[in-house]
């Protein structure tokens, strides 16, 4: 079984702080994202409204595979995420908190089996793992002619010179 390591989606701006984004599949539909008003237009999710959606999804699923690779009957799961924006010691709003609350249609009489996954789906959870322990970021911005106008961290032969 080939495990697949990467992805990739671009973003292209439609208006304002609307983008267009486009998933490495084809069969995926389009997403728009969009800062809430006064700053957008509302015209779809913003960017800390669809990380606490990765969380709260990656959550979820991690949680309902275990409980199917051990037998448990679910007849649903309901997810609710919150988010808490604090500002940094600089003045930034960043996201500081996500409260995530899974509400579990499954019987009770499963309870031995519930509990094993209760103590394990965190750890497999991809996304709230990476969140939590950080996650590296470059970023790099080009012109239009592709000339390097910005990189974070530098390349390591920029450093040097």
């Amino acid at each position: 079984m080939s495990e697949d390591t990467g992805f990739s989606l671009t973003m292209k701006q439609v208006e304002d702080f609307e983008f267009e984004v486009r998933f490495d599949g084809e069969h995926l539909p389009v997403m728009t994202l969009d800062e809430p008003q006064p700053i957008g237009h509302d015209r779809g999710p913003s960017a800390s409204r669809l990380l606490a959606a990765a969380v709260g999804n990656c959550l979820s699923a991690s949680l309902l595979f275990c409980l199917r690779k051990s037998r448990v009957e679910v007849a649903g799961i309901e997810t609710r995420v919150r988010g808490e924006m604090r500002r940094n010691d600089r003045g930034r709003l960043r996201i500081g908190r996500l409260d995530v609350e899974i509400t579990l249609d499954a019987p009770a009489a499963d309870s031995k089996r519930i509990t094993r996954c209760l103590d394990l789906f965190e750890d497999f959870c991809v996304v709230t793992a990476s969140v939590r322990k950080g996650i590296d970021v470059a970023v790099t911005v080009v012109d239009g002619a592709g000339a390097v106008l910005h990189r974070e961290p530098p390349a390591a032969d920029e450093e040097a010179g």
